[in-house]
């Protein structure tokens, strides 16, 4: 069996860096991802998906050092998920994509959506990455 997952969205956040106690450095952020549809009385509906996304090892600095709230990102992970009991005693659970690669789609300081590129299809398609897998 496989699973690959791939988003294309927008930055909710600055990206935040921990390390685990072996040193190995973790990098956590959200992306948000739109879809836009006119229903049957032609108005225009649009639904925002968050993911939060985790980025291990090499990937981590650099996403960190170099990403920031409002950039447009590829990330290509697996969705994983977690399980716990919150401070209420009730279960709880999460997904969260662990990136296995992150693609800047924005270039630096270019941060928050533009009227030109606020359809995440547009840059994707204007991107020069030779590693876009579409």
């Amino acid at each position: 069996m496989y699973q690959r997952t791939i988003v294309v969205g927008r930055l909710g956040r600055d990206p935040e860096m921990r390390y685990t106690q072996d040193g190995t450095p973790v990098t956590s952020f959200s992306v948000a991802t739109d879809r836009k549809w006119n229903d049957r009385e032609g108005n225009l509906q649009k639904e925002t998906t968050w993911f939060r996304v985790s980025v291990w090892g090499r990937q981590a600095e650099p996403c960190n050092q170099y990403l920031s709230k409002g950039q447009m990102v590829l990330v290509d992970g697996r969705v994983t998920a977690s399980a716990w009991k919150g401070a209420d005693g009730e279960p709880r659970s999460s997904l969260e994509l662990r990136a296995d690669r992150v693609v800047f789609l924005s270039s630096r300081g270019e941060a928050g959506p533009r009227e030109e590129d606020s359809d995440v299809r547009g840059p994707v398609e204007r991107a020069d990455e030779d590693g876009i897998p579409f």
